[in-house]
């Protein structure tokens, strides 16, 4: 389609009037590379043309998502349709239900922001044939997503996202692709998604005073809810961010990762004396923990709350249901999961980036079921029967069941993580971004890792593999160990090393710490070199 045709048949006049009024350098450069399914769906700007999140394009995929599914003799199921509170996500929603319902699909919706795991749990529960969520999770305020599930609320993976791109191509003009109003569902689904979240908790001993923030985003009323239905009722909210807000004005990046977005909460953390600090980002499918130590407080990384969660979940198992029972972690996150799975007797398997890969991580394995999976970016799946996906409520509610089950037996998440590295050895894990101008320097950027590979890494030798998407570097000695994974980002102009050092224990676990940090900072330095 050319920019004059799409131009003609944008069914929103603001973006029509937005690309007419461009250069036509600018206009060229927007149907230069259409939006493409990423690790975690379509995203992008919020603006007009192929290239990015708006009418046009939610339109013309949902209608290609309709029509993957009818050719899969899908036609007439039950869609779910869900959305965050970010910039369009209300017309977007509206739109993508009003579509599905025109091809002749059963739409649940609702007329209010919903968390992302909330629709990949409604598609789990109802058995619908697919869900898409409108959301862009904690990328800036100015972006926007368009999320699809399928096969009982897992994410799409290939050939489906190549298919739906391919019948995107084929789709009608935007303006011509038909629309039926669609009534918004009740409360039960949500208030069965809450019900659940609760019983993640396995110990019903304490009550830990919680300080949350809802980062500007949507999921601040159901955390709420779950964390009271799970027994945990001194909660303790950051105000200022606890209302969606698309333009995110407290942080600076809405991304708990992000150095200072925490902030606010650790300053409440501190002024309520709170046991945990809990983290969602706006669309609550991720979660950050804090926890206090001496002279004050810090945020856990991903993989250190990965190992606390899955070591807890796997401790609450008999050892027959152990046996059966799989943990997962991407190839970006820590190895440690892999050794405290073995310690319990359970499976560990290492997957893609993304939990489209994470939550499929017990396929192909009869007799064997998913109990947890994490990924280093805060994503946390603690309940796969019921939400095969990230899920940052459920996450904190379990989170919050560790340092209860701790605090009843006078123990503490520090002393837990000190138990594991003196057990399984010090671990530590950095990541590093290197932005680019976009994907072309990204691609170049790895080719030029793949063909003529560093041989050597603070110090130590490495040796290079290359892994579909990803260039793996790893080396060591009998007592350090190192690792690095770099890979382009899915989501971002981004090429992403993440880096872990394992430091054997000995006599002393603060010097191997020290030890392990001093390495992990030449291998940091070293990348930026890259």
């Amino acid at each position: 389609m050319t920019p004059e045709d799409w131009i003609a048949h944008d069914p929103d006049p603001v973006t029509a009037a937005e690309l007419a009024a461009l250069d036509p350098d600018e206009l060229a450069a927007r149907f230069a590379r259409p939006l493409a399914f990423g690790t975690a769906g379509l995203r992008g700007p919020v603006r007009g043309g192929p290239d990015a999140m708006n009418l046009a394009v939610v339109m013309r995929a949902t209608w290609a998502v309709a029509r993957v599914l009818t050719d899969r003799r899908l036609g007439g199921s039950t869609v779910v349709v869900g959305r965050d509170a970010r910039h369009g996500s209300v017309q977007f929603a509206s739109a993508a239900a009003e579509v599905f319902a025109a091809q002749g699909f059963s739409v649940i919706t609702w007329a209010h922001p919903v968390p992302t795991p909330v629709v990949a749990f409604a598609v789990r529960r109802t058995g619908a044939a697919a869900g898409v969520q409108i959301t862009a999770s904690h990328n800036p305020p100015a972006d926007n997503g368009y999320k699809v599930y399928l096969d009982g609320g897992l994410q799409i993976v290939s050939p489906t996202d190549r298919e739906i791109e391919a019948a995107m191509a084929e789709a009608p003009p935007a303006d011509q692709i038909p629309r039926l109003p669609v009534h918004p569902a009740d409360e039960t689904l949500v208030n069965e998604y809450v019900a659940r979240a609760a019983t993640v908790r396995r110990h019903r001993r304490g009550n830990p005073r919680v300080a949350l923030t809802a980062m500007h985003g949507v999921g601040g009323e159901l955390a709420l809810r779950a964390l009271h239905a799970a027994g945990f009722d001194d909660v303790h909210t950051v105000t200022s961010q606890f209302t969606p807000d698309p333009d995110f004005p407290t942080v600076s990046f809405p991304n708990p990762e992000e150095p200072g977005a925490a902030d606010a909460l650790l300053e409440l953390a501190t002024k309520v004396g709170a046991d945990i600090a809990i983290a969602l980002d706006p669309d609550a499918d991720r979660c950050a923990v804090g926890v206090p130590i001496p002279g004050g407080w810090r945020m856990l990384s991903g993989d250190e709350t990965g190992w606390l969660l899955g070591d807890y979940i796997l401790s609450t198992l008999e050892p027959q249901q152990a046996a059966t029972s799989v943990v997962a972690s991407s190839v970006v996150s820590s190895q440690l999961l892999g050794t405290i799975a073995a310690d319990h007797g359970a499976r560990h398997v290492v997957t893609l980036t993304g939990f489209k890969w994470l939550a499929r991580a017990d396929a192909g394995l009869p007799g064997c079921t998913l109990v947890y999976a994490y990924e280093e970016a805060i994503g946390h799946c603690v309940d796969p029967a019921a939400v095969r996906d990230k899920d940052g409520i459920s996450a904190a509610v379990l989170a919050c069941d560790v340092v209860a089950h701790l605090g009843a037996q006078g123990d503490s998440i520090p002393q837990a993580l000190d138990r594991l590295a003196l057990r399984h050895g010090v671990h530590t894990t950095a990541a590093l971004s290197r932005r680019v101008a976009d994907a072309d320097e990204a691609a170049a950027m790895m080719a030029r890792l793949r063909t003529e590979p560093p041989t050597e890494l603070a110090g130590f030798p490495v040796t290079a593999t290359v892994d579909n998407d990803a260039v793996f570097f790893r080396g060591g000695d009998l007592q350090t160990s190192v690792r690095v994974v770099v890979r382009p980002s899915g989501t971002e102009p981004k090429v992403k090393c993440y880096t872990e050092v394992r430091e054997s224990v000995g006599a002393n676990l603060a010097d191997a710490r020290s030890r392990a940090h001093a390495v992990e900072q030449l291998v940091l330095e070293t990348l930026k070199s890259w």
